[in-house]
């Protein structure tokens, strides 16, 4: 066996698809193939059941499994370690997160880090949870920042650290007054169809079907006019009066200016929980738990933006389901 196949079968194994690990890899799937191939060959079993779209463990290939994360993990903390006493090199930390979170929280936690005075330098990729995940697996992100409901609890080799939490709010054009009013259907059609109008996002979690039982809930009549994936093209949807949204707090924390054009209003939503998503041999060198800390301390240090009170449409809406 050797240490290629063993990343390509781990990779296999996590994604239950030879498509998604060969986008991880960054390896055709015909080379995929062949070294897993090769490695039953060398184990003298059979490692997989090939489905016709899924690849499932086999008995052996579950034995398999448990070694190779334990075999992997030691390589990588052992390579981590390394790196620290590699002289004149300046140690490099990949992130991958969400853009609101990133924004909100990596400029205050890297100035707890020391700034620039340090030798830490940061590569910093914006995504989806999904392609946060891919990331890690295929050692491309040391730490992942995404939200917690976004993953499996189970995301093989990987720690979840709580970094900070924020509030779902409803964003609203600021020119309709959402306080003053108790029933939509009693308002202008004009701001009808605006409060109607909902702006959703597709990350592919069970959390987006939340999101959508809620605007069901709470705008019955409500209609589906933009997909985002980021919430700063949600929220200028919301400025422009072109619906509204469902947005964690965090993400209108603004870099620049303020949020003229939009309110904000407390929701019965909950809270978003944002993780620190990182392999647990990381997690104990350096500069990975600096970072972490320094995350963990800048999300403690957050001030949110103004949020008004529960508007009545959304607490009868509350009441009405708790009645039901």
């Amino acid at each position: 066996m050797t240490l290629h196949q063993l990343r390509i079968f781990l990779a296999v194994a996590q994604t239950a698809t030879l498509t998604r690990a060969s986008k991880q890899l960054g390896l055709a799937q015909p080379s995929l193939s062949q070294q897993l191939a090769r490695l039953e060959e060398s184990v003298g079993a059979r490692l997989f059941d090939r489905g016709r779209n899924r690849m499932e463990l086999t008995d052996a290939g579950r034995v398999l499994l448990r070694h190779a994360q334990s075999i992997l993990k030691e390589i990588g903390e052992a390579e981590a370690g390394l790196r620290e006493f590699t002289a004149g090199k300046r140690s490099i930390v990949r992130i991958a997160g969400l853009n609101s979170v990133v924004k909100a929280l990596l400029p205050d936690a890297l100035k707890r880090c020391g700034g620039l005075r340090t030798a830490l330098e940061v590569d910093i990729h914006e995504a989806a949870p999904a392609e946060v995940l891919e990331m890690l697996y295929s050692r491309q992100a040391d730490i992942g920042l995404i939200a917690a409901d976004s993953v499996a609890q189970s995301s093989i080799g990987f720690r979840q650290v709580p970094i900070v939490e924020d509030p779902y709010v409803f964003a609203v054009p600021k020119t309709i007054r959402l306080a003053a009013i108790k029933d939509i259907d009693t308002v202008p059609e004009s701001v009808a169809h605006v409060l109607n109008s909902a702006i959703e996002f597709n990350f592919g979690t069970q959390h987006t079907l939340r999101v959508h039982q809620w605007y069901q809930r709470v705008l019955p009549s409500h209609r589906i006019v933009a997909h985002c994936r980021t919430y700063d093209v949600a929220l200028e949807l919301v400025r422009a009066g072109f619906g509204v949204c469902l947005v964690p707090a965090l993400t209108a924390l603004r870099v620049a200016g303020t949020l003229d054009g939009i309110e904000l209003y407390t929701t019965d939503h909950g809270n978003r929980r944002t993780v620190a998503i990182i392999a647990d041999q990381y997690l104990r060198l350096a500069p990975y738990k600096e970072l972490v800390e320094a995350l963990q301390a800048a999300g403690r240090s957050l001030t949110l933006p103004a949020i008004l009170p529960m508007p009545k449409v959304i607490a009868r809406a509350a009441e009405t389901e708790e009645t039901v």
